[in-house]
């Protein structure tokens, strides 16, 4: 098939790009600089031109709770925009299929965990990152409103849980959390210190899952698109304390030092796991262990991948 991916310079698109799928369709994954995404008609245009059989929506402003509490006002509205032009694009040139990659962060902050995805907007959202999640929140509901109002037009949503990998996103200001620690132990272990700070109590637990085993689901969906619900949690099903995840890191990275707690510093939901029934109904699992994701990771990082 043709594919057009937005975000392909991204992490996920860029996992996306390197697997070994890839190479069986015909992938458009234009950079900034050959087509603005926050440019309605440039997008439109380009879809319109090339036509490819399916939209993989995979574009974002993305960063960790120290970015979005830093610039909300860029994270509702540049994903709001490149949401909104790449949907909307895609529905005018009459593409029939899309995939559009939400974020778990669309799920209220008082949830019951594990998260299932009929509880989005049945409540408050963490403050942290609201308006990163109000923009995935948006575009999720356009694609089943789209499809409500054109069934024949299947643009359809999965929430991937936190993720992590190669071509991750490294600057401390920016970075989510397992990039940010593994530089941070990192340079511990460079500068031989015994200490490393963590945020908050380190009880928040999380899910990450590898970014390699999202693209390797986003081409098993690719697959069976017709099989695919229109909302889906993709996820482990299971999580790790924020603590659990120092702990695996440093024994990858090989720290022996300890981790000293800065309470002052906010930590996020204290529990965000993804319910995983559809996903386990669809017939997909994750197969990357959190060891080998992290040393993959850190092997990417000392390479000099430091964005």
């Amino acid at each position: 098939m043709k594919l057009f991916l937005s975000g392909g310079s991204g992490m996920v698109g860029r996992n996306i790009l390197e697997h070994p799928d890839a190479g069986q369709h015909t992938i458009l994954a234009p950079r900034r600089a050959e087509l603005d995404l926050l440019d309605e008609n440039a997008v439109h245009d380009f879809l319109a031109s090339h036509k490819p059989d399916i939209v993989i929506h995979a574009a974002g402003t993305v960063g960790g709770i120290q970015a979005n509490m830093a610039a909300p006002v860029r994270f509702l509205s540049d994903n709001l925009k490149m949401g909104m032009n790449v949907l909307l694009g895609a529905r005018r040139a009459e593409i029939p299929k899309l995939l559009n990659i939400g974020s778990s962060c669309m799920y209220p902050r008082a949830a019951t965990n594990p998260l299932r995805e009929e509880t989005i907007l049945c409540g408050e959202l963490e403050p942290t990152n609201e308006g990163y999640a109000l923009a995935k929140i948006t575009c999720a509901r356009l694609c089943e409103y789209i499809n409500k109002e054109a069934p024949s037009f299947l643009y359809k949503t999965i929430i991937p849980c936190n993720l992590y990998g190669r071509y991750d996103n490294f600057d401390p200001q920016k970075s989510h959390m397992i990039p940010a620690v593994v530089r941070k132990i990192s340079e511990a272990v460079e500068a031989k210190a015994d200490m490393v700070d963590i945020w908050g109590t380190g009880e928040a637990r999380r899910e990450f899952m590898y970014a390699g085993d999202l693209a390797d689901f986003v081409f098993a969906a690719i697959a069976r698109f017709s099989d695919l619900p229109q909302n889906l949690n993709v996820g482990l099903g299971h999580d790790h304390s924020i603590l659990d995840y120092y702990r695996t890191i440093a024994k990858v990275l090989g720290f022996s030092g300890k981790f000293v707690h800065d309470l002052s510093k906010p930590q996020g939901m204290n529990q965000k796991l993804v319910d995983i029934t559809g996903l386990e109904a669809f017939g997909w699992k994750a197969t990357t262990s959190l060891e080998s994701g992290i040393a993959q990771t850190y092997n990417f990082y000392k390479n000099g991948n430091t964005q």
